[in-house]
């Protein structure tokens, strides 16, 4: 892989370079910090205590687990924008749709099975058909219908970067327009912040958007190399993040009391630097020796083991948890979790994007074809973006 300079042409890299396996590496530990914090930390109507004093001797980690969501933002916004690079509005939007919808679907469809006939209680969302029918939109967050599953809320807050990256593809996206996309954003967030306006708050998410802004200043070092520019967009998106974060964990301990939840503001701190120290690595470089064909599949099931984990643990804590100890128990939801991800992944999730990525590749070229459009693949990838944007990062 080759660099430009760091005040590089809008080509960047032009050769195709290996999969970001260690972004794989990276969606699983979030993955895995979200499953610890559900099981370990947050999960008291399934234990009937609470975690953090069932697991004490971890509590003081497991709380910042709840931070695994901002590793998958940061994530985003370092992928999405290597998915959108080069390529139409109608070739995104395949591809988005594509990635987040088959496992999707299966799992509401699962949990609608689960709450309506199988009489699971825990995190029962209690809603109608109707309500699940509008779930398998995933634009519930917009309607005021609760979420299917609990962990829903994220993929709404995806869903609108997602949107907001879609329009930025209609004028053409290049390092120039980067810059003023990200420092328009960045405005906006603090102007939402500052007013809390409602409308902003919704469109431009102040809590969350330094997050996707900072994965795509890493990708832009990734892409075209180190500029105090784009140091200075990564700093003050960290900035934000630490102020993000410090009050969300904040808001938990308020809620149910430090002895319950003992997440100190320094360890909320921590987590987002080494946070940010790791995506900060992979547009550096410094993981590329993270090349394990396995981590691919590991990468590729976090999407169904992050919808589904919290629910297996409604079903196996509750009818376990008196008959065999906690950690034993917390093992085995964890192994049932990650297995049953896999045959989601392998049954489900895999054949259905590429099903869903032909049927709607095909209905979108036959729109070009009639509008007079040529039907021909949109130019090459850049470096890594070849595989990396079939399954690109969605928690």
């Amino acid at each position: 892989m080759t660099y430009v300079p760091a005040h590089g042409s809008a080509a960047g890299r032009t050769t195709r370079g290996p999969r970001l396996v260690e972004l794989d590496v990276l969606r699983f530990i979030a993955a895995f910090a979200v499953m610890s914090f559900h099981f370990m930390a947050a999960s008291k109507s399934l234990w009937d205590d609470y975690p953090t004093a069932l697991f004490s001797s971890v509590n003081r980690v497991t709380t910042l687990g709840i931070l695994g969501v901002e590793l998958f933002f940061l994530i985003s916004g370092f992928v999405i924008l290597m998915s959108a690079w080069g390529h139409s509005l109608g070739d995104f939007v395949v591809s988005r749709v594509s990635r987040l919808y088959p496992a999707y679907w299966f799992v509401v469809i699962a949990l609608f099975v689960m709450y309506t006939f199988v009489g699971v209680k825990g995190f029962d969302p209690k809603l109608s058909l109707r309500d699940y029918l509008v779930n398998m939109t995933m634009l519930q967050g917009g309607t005021g219908i609760g979420h299917a599953g609990a962990v829903f809320w994220s993929l709404w807050v995806e869903l609108r970067f997602y949107i907001l990256v879609g329009l930025f593809t209609l004028v053409g996206i290049t390092l120039r327009r980067c810059l003023g996309f990200m420092a328009a954003w960045l405005i906006l967030v603090v102007l939402a912040e500052g007013t809390h306006n409602d409308v902003l708050t919704f469109l431009f998410m102040p809590r969350q958007a330094p997050y996707f802004i900072a994965g795509m200043a890493f990708y832009l070092i990734y892409r075209f190399g180190s500029t105090l520019v784009l140091w200075t967009f990564v700093g003050v998106s960290y900035g934000l993040c630490l102020l993000a974060a410090t009050e969300r964990i904040k808001g938990r301990v308020d809620m149910i009391g430090f002895a319950h939840y003992p997440a100190p503001p320094e360890g909320a701190i921590i987590a987002i630097t080494l946070i940010f120290l790791l995506i900060a690595a992979v547009a550096l470089g410094w993981l590329r020796w993270l090349r394990w064909r396995a981590l691919t599949t590991l990468g590729a099931l976090t999407y169904p083991l992050y919808l589904i984990h919290q629910n297996v643990s409604a079903v196996l804590i509750p009818g376990l948890k008196d008959s065999i100890g906690r950690w034993p128990l917390v093992g085995l939801t964890m192994a049932t979790s990650i297995a049953v991800a896999y045959l989601i992944y392998r049954l489900v999730d895999r054949p259905g994007q590429r099903w869903l990525r032909a049927a709607l590749g095909a209905s979108l070229d036959r729109i070009r074809l009639r509008d007079g459009v040529s039907a021909t693949p949109p130019p090459a990838p850049v470096a890594g973006a070849a595989t990396q944007t079939k399954e690109a990062s969605v928690p």
